[in-house]
């Protein structure tokens, strides 16, 4: 079974809320998908180590395994397309956590979309919902833009979020 990139979406929504038990139908909602496509991509998760089922509908992402991913497998199982700059929703360096925190003259990435409030470089997003999903939850939208940044970043910018991400993952799994 192959790994698409809709999985790291679904995954990266459960973890960034650690406490809440998602169904299917919740998560298609928030991640503007249906439920088979998520109920497929957990499916796929499990096949390729990145998820745990304990039972009927009761799975959880395996930390280490997707922080691995993330941070090694990620830009080059779905490297990112650098496009014209557009109107968008700000992501890796241009977003928080790393907003603000590298100095340099680069402007904004973005995910094209109409609710954006940044021009920039258009990034592919990790999956086409992922702007609209970022839009409506800051915790996961935080995580997006550190895989953004690993999946576009030069060596410092990738160093920088790989530090982040881990300290994000960490913090999220503490206050669970």
């Amino acid at each position: 079974m192959e790994l698409k990139p809709q999985e790291l979406l679904v995954l990266l929504k459960v973890s960034a809320h650690p406490a809440r038990k998602f169904t299917f139908a919740a998560l298609a909602k928030e991640l503007s998908m249906s439920a088979a496509e998520v109920h497929a991509s957990v499916k796929r998760a499990i096949a390729a180590g990145l998820v745990h089922q304990r039972g009927r509908g009761d799975w959880s992402p395996i930390r280490p395994a997707l922080q691995e991913f993330l941070l090694h497998g990620a830009r080059y199982a779905f490297p990112a397309e650098i496009g014209p700059a557009k109107r968008g929703v700000p992501t890796a360096h241009g977003a928080p956590p790393l907003q603000g925190v590298l100095l340099g003259g680069d402007e904004t990435p973005v995910w094209a979309h109409p609710k954006g409030s940044a021009r920039g470089a258009s990034i592919s997003p990790i999956y086409r919902t992922a702007p609209q999903a970022a839009l409506a939850d800051p915790a996961l939208h935080r995580l997006l833009a550190l895989l953004d940044s690993l999946r576009i970043g030069r060596a410092r910018e990738r160093e920088l979020a790989t530090k982040f991400l881990i300290e994000e993952l960490r913090g999220l799994d503490a206050a669970a």
